[in-house]
């Protein structure tokens, strides 16, 4: 994978789970421009995420292990959640899947 498809899959991850957190603090008792601010966000990321041009099905199943370590850390890190041991592992699972996925044919 180039470098220029991981710096595109790492601006998506970024908008995706940005605009999930948005529109989250907008459903629970922000103003209703979080939710707007997030719904530009997620689109935003729809966009960018389809930039890499690969099959639809391979990009999204590499995309996923991306975001998947992103939400994980963003949880851990901005949002101070105690990340359990299982979620650890059923993260190691989706990158070992994205993995195999990413080896495949192009």
């Amino acid at each position: 994978m180039t470098p220029g498809a991981w710096l595109i899959f790492l601006v998506a991850a970024i908008l995706e789970v940005a605009g999930d957190a948005v529109i989250r603090k907008g459903l629970r008792g922000g103003a209703i421009w979080f939710v707007v601010l997030g719904f530009l966000m997620l689109g935003c990321y729809g966009v960018t995420v389809n930039m890499v041009k690969w099959d639809f099905s391979r990009l999204l199943g590499v995309y996923v292990a991306l975001f998947a370590l992103v939400s994980v850390l963003t949880g851990r890190f901005v949002f101070k959640e105690s990340i359990p041991l299982t979620t650890w592992v059923g993260l190691a699972i989706i990158i070992v899947g994205g993995v195999v996925i990413q080896s495949g044919q192009s």
